[in-house]
């Protein structure tokens, strides 16, 4: 690499713990490397790896993102490691964690997928209709400013930082988080389904619904796509307090 004054030395400390291993140990391990100019954690990731230590887990997909794998803890916040530039901290220390709130699998990799799964079956994630599809026949239309708002909200990657980010689901175990919430809402929303307000109180009518977020704002603040997360919990809110 040719000398340039604009490039400087970092440190990137990571967590180091295999659950798999009965012999690992948690423990934090610095690693020191030169920044380029528009490095991204993703990419510093991805030279530590290639260059210094093989063994080290982490996930990625798209880069670019849209995907979600990559979010982790960064400073004592949870962020995307792709989206993040390493210029953004001034002092060149950055520490990485792993998600809080879901299962562990290696170092910063944890499992978000089968959490989301079973998230999206329990709130049913699905177009609830009688009507039959005929595919010969063009769709309904729908008026565009609600279409926008469900396309709106059909933005989230499902990366996990709302709910790396929320107090109550830190707590709470079964708590949907304000991705589950979000993703009722959509469907709240879209005309296609023909769920009534009552349908969607079985499903989150309660402590581990829209009646235990504790509004402070964690996930809204951190998530990486700028959703209306606490707008629509407080929509959702708002209509399931009306079902008696």
């Amino acid at each position: 690499m040719p000398e340039n004054e604009n490039y400087r030395e970092i440190e990137i400390t990571v967590f180091r713990y295999n659950p798999q291993d009965k012999d690992s140990t948690p423990e934090y391990q610095t690693y020191t490397l030169t920044e380029t100019p528009g490095m991204t954690l993703y990419i510093a990731l991805i030279q530590i790896w290639s260059k210094m230590d093989h063994d080290l887990s982490f996930d990625f997909v798209c880069r670019a993102g849209i995907c979600g794998s990559c979010s982790m803890v960064v400073n004592g916040k949870p962020r995307l490691a792709c989206k993040t530039r390493t210029n953004e901290f001034e002092d060149g220390k950055i520490t990485l964690l792993p998600l809080p709130a879901f299962k562990h699998i290696k170092d910063l990799s944890v499992d978000t997928g089968n959490w989301m799964n079973a998230m999206s079956k329990k709130l049913e994630s699905w177009i609830h209709t009688q009507e039959e599809t005929d595919l010969s026949r063009i769709e309904k239309p729908v008026d565009p400013e609600v279409a926008d708002e469900v396309f709106e909200l059909d933005r989230c990657i499902e990366c996990g930082i709302c709910l790396a980010s929320c107090s109550t689901k830190i707590m709470r175990d079964d708590f949907v988080g304000a991705v589950g919430l979000n993703r009722t809402a959509r469907f709240s929303i879209d005309p296609h389904d023909q769920r009534t307000d009552e349908d969607f109180y079985e499903l989150i009518g309660d402590e581990n619904g829209v009646f235990g977020c504790m509004s402070l704002m964690g996930c809204e603040d951190h998530c990486p796509k700028n959703l209306p997360l606490q707008t629509k919990i407080a929509y959702m809110r708002r209509k399931m307090v009306k079902v008696k």
